[in-house]
């Protein structure tokens, strides 16, 4: 076996992953019911904590993106950013939304719709279909995006400006006191923590596409809903990411989301030219105005005293879902956001997928949710009976529905593969120590055990145990988040005033000798050197 394959990082995952997996598949009610219970009890006691610290992560991204370190560049201060803007703001949704977008884009609008946030809303109403799209905004919106982007800054900052790995044990090491010299068993278990969640989430969020994408051949063509067509999918899928994870970072995963993007925009276009085109577009206006208008108000919405069961299982469930991902997804961001200034991070990750996210729910949700009040075609039944079958119902009431559904598909096929090659990448990376392209072999070795994760838990029906197992793991992650929200500040500050103290020597404006000390009280103090307008960099 390589030294790639001997790194304690990788054999200490794989073998925790194996006990995972051993349990939900040998017992996998009663590891469903565990952990359900679990999962209820964080959400019940900590669930306040949550909707805090993603509002606190959205304050934090927009101070830094404005402030005076918005100019800070992810990279030496000549560097430029490695991927087009389209490129990049792809491969942000492939990470991101993956197949998640595309699963509740109609399910979710329409579980609201019967099923209120608001207790005196009367479900199924035109009221509750406006409440319907507000919170699906809120949900897929900006602070979803916030507990991801957090971790992207940081570990980007450190990869790319410090030169160092993209751990998460490198963030912490002003606390841990380790070195590369010097390793320890704290970093050595956070970047353990950060491995195991993003395999069995990534493992269970494939699983959820596989079952979509059968959903959607049995809906068609009459296919049977099992195992055997699920396992098929899944090889088929395995196959392409794998081929997709030999070509790399700039060819596969770039190329296959851009074509995700330009796909979705295509259905996109297509169910508002030929679904309800006036209805849809008074949907998405009158959705963001609803979004700005009580995203505070949503944001700290505990439900203290009315339904607390809801906020429960959607938001604070969302909000303890990203986190558990986002070492994955923020290692993947900072990745390909290497040469970009913070500023235009903060502004590139808080707009651009949340507002293809709230375009995206507005189409399809209002559509959805307007043939529901006009026509009544049992869209929300259907969604209670099968949620998978969603979006196929849907596009069975417009023109078209046997080629639009086809091609629905294909972007769930494709968003899965995109998901599926950019985790074993990242996951490579997390236990290769850090290494910005990991060796192929690793990368495969990830992916093979993605799918047969995945294989394992379709057959035992282990899905939704280990997903509510893997989101209990976001509790101690968030307070992890606030330390290393420290340390970048920390740092970002030292950063600074290396810069200016550099500066100001230059242009002889301080005392020979000025120590960066000064030049930090210096900057906190608002001057600058006289024909020096901004410190960038």
């Amino acid at each position: 076996m390589s030294s790639a394959f001997r790194q304690p990082v990788f054999l200490i995952s794989v073998f925790l992953i194996a006990c995972l997996l051993i349990a939900g598949a040998a017992f996998p009610a009663a590891f469903e019911i565990g952990a359900n219970a679990a999962l209820a009890w964080v959400t019940r006691t900590f669930g306040w904590f949550y909707l805090l610290s993603v509002f606190g992560f959205v304050a934090v991204l927009v101070y830094l993106g404005f402030s005076k370190y918005g100019e800070t560049r992810l990279g030496p201060p000549d560097s430029t950013p490695e991927f087009s803007y389209y490129s990049w703001v792809a491969m942000l949704l492939a990470a991101g939304f993956g197949i998640g977008l595309v699963f509740y884009g109609v399910a979710e609008p329409m579980s609201h719709f019967a099923r209120p946030a608001e207790p005196s809303v009367t479900r199924e109403t035109a009221e509750a279909a406006r409440r319907a799209i507000q919170y699906s905004f809120f949900n897929w919106g900006l602070s979803q995006w916030a507990a991801f982007s957090i971790v992207g800054l940081i570990i980007g900052f450190y990869q790319f400006r410090r030169g160092q790995p993209g751990l998460v044990s490198v963030v912490m090491r002003p606390l841990t006191g380790e070195t590369d010299a010097k390793p320890g068993k704290i970093g050595g278990a956070l970047d353990v923590f950060a491995t195991v969640a993003t395999v069995m989430g990534v493992a269970t969020s494939l699983g959820l596409g596989v079952l979509q994408i059968n959903g959607g051949m049995a809906f068609l063509f009459g296919l049977p809903e099992g195992f055997t067509w699920q396992a098929i999918i899944l090889v088929f899928v395995a196959v392409a990411y794998m081929i997709s994870a030999s070509t790399g970072l700039d060819k596969g995963i770039r190329i296959l989301s851009s074509i995700n993007l330009g796909l979705a925009m295509a259905l996109m276009v297509f169910v508002l030219v030929f679904g309800p085109t006036i209805a849809i577009l008074r949907t998405l206006v009158q959705g963001l105005g609803d979004y700005l208008q009580y995203f505070f108000e949503m944001s700290l919405n505990a439900d203290a005293y009315d339904n607390p069961e809801w906020v429960g299982s959607w938001t604070i469930f969302y909000w303890a879902w990203v986190i558990s991902w986002s070492p994955f997804v923020g290692t993947f961001v900072a990745r390909i956001s290497r040469g970009r200034t913070i500023r235009e991070y903060v502004i590139g990750v808080l707009v651009m997928p949340p507002l293809i996210a709230a375009v995206w729910i507005g189409i399809f949700g209002g559509a959805a949710l307007t043939l529901e009040l006009q026509q009544e075609p049992g869209l929300a039944l259907a969604v209670q009976q099968n949620i998978t079958t969603a979006l196929f119902k849907l596009l069975e009431l417009l023109p078209m529905p046997m080629v639009t559904s086809v091609f629905a598909m294909l972007l769930i096929l494709v968003f899965l593969v995109t998901s599926a090659d950019s985790a074993s990448y990242i996951v490579a990376q997390l236990t290769d120590q850090g290494s910005i392209n990991p060796p192929l072999a690793k990368r495969l070795v990830w992916g093979g055990l993605i799918a047969a994760i995945c294989l394992t838990l379709i057959a035992t029906g282990g899905l939704q145990g280990l997903q509510a197992g893997v989101i209990i793991a976001a509790l101690p992650f968030t307070v992890i988040l606030y330390l290393m929200v420290w340390a970048l500040f920390r740092e970002l500050a030292a950063d600074r005033a290396t810069a200016l103290a550099a500066l100001y020597e230059a242009h002889d404006q301080t005392p020979v000798g000025a120590t960066i000390e000064e030049a930090r009280r210096l900057d906190e103090e608002g001057e600058r050197p006289a024909d020096d307008n901004e410190v960038a960099d």
